[in-house]
């Protein structure tokens, strides 16, 4: 689950890398820009911005799931050297695990929606 949560961390955060370079390049554009193609810049900002807030909080969902995830094995281990009965504890910790999981793939899901959105070819530079 470590190794599968961690693929998808690695892959956030390329995401949140290639949206960041972006923005700034369109930050370079954007003063310099006037008409049509400066609200264009300003939409695609604005894009950005909330593919940016996605990915984090897909990301925060995601390391909360790893942490939670350390903590249950941790647990088990601690529960069997001290013969604790934790059992519904540990179940609950791996259960928010889970949740949170899918939480951030949902996020991720919805980034990727967005994203695709944003990539769409404009109507006049298909005719």
């Amino acid at each position: 689950m470590l190794a599968g949560i961690g693929a998808l961390l690695n892959v956030l955060a390329g995401r949140l890398s290639r949206v960041v370079d972006r923005a700034r390049a369109l930050e370079v554009l954007h003063p310099r820009s006037t008409g049509t193609e400066h609200d264009r810049h300003v939409a695609e900002l604005r894009l950005l911005n909330k593919r940016m807030r996605i990915i984090n909080a897909a990301l925060l969902m995601g390391v909360s799931s790893a942490v939670m995830t350390c903590i249950v094995v941790a647990s088990l281990f601690i529960a069997v050297l001290l013969r604790f009965h934790i059992g519904q504890y540990v179940a609950g910790g791996f259960i928010l695990a889970m949740i949170l999981l899918i939480a951030s793939l949902v996020a991720f899901m919805i980034e990727v929606r967005v994203s695709l959105y944003a990539i769409r070819i404009r109507e006049e530079l298909l005719r």
